[in-house]
């Protein structure tokens, strides 16, 4: 099975994800969530495995520039999945899926112990 990559392709982190996968000669898959969306079931299915702290991105300006009551939907789980389906910009990137394990952001000593 190969790995998915869930992102966005103008953003600088995800290129170097891609990057490093490409040397690597890793085998994956490229979802731009932006384009394609993400559903309840994903965002719940990476959240088993991965804090809604390190998930939601609250440094962004997508967050910034969100009203007090929609930052404040997000508290909770389904408040959070909730609006990062409405703002995928909301996602902290790049969310790499590969051999069971969803990895959040872009470390090459994490993907080196992944591949």
């Amino acid at each position: 099975m190969s790995a998915v990559l869930h992102g966005i392709p103008n953003c600088d982190t995800v290129k170097k994800a891609r990057v490093w996968l490409d040397e690597q000669r890793v085998a994956y898959t490229f979802q731009d969530f932006k384009k394609a969306g993400v559903s309840a079931a994903m965002l719940s299915g990476w959240l088993t495995q991965v804090p809604l702290e390190t998930l939601l991105n609250r440094r962004g300006t997508t967050w910034r520039k969100l009203t007090a009551a929609e930052q404040a939907s997000a508290s909770d789980e389904a408040g959070a999945i909730a609006l990062m389906m409405a703002q995928p910009s909301l996602i902290k990137r790049p969310v790499l899926v590969a051999h069971g394990r969803v990895t959040v952001g872009f470390k090459p000593e994490l993907y080196r112990a992944l591949f």
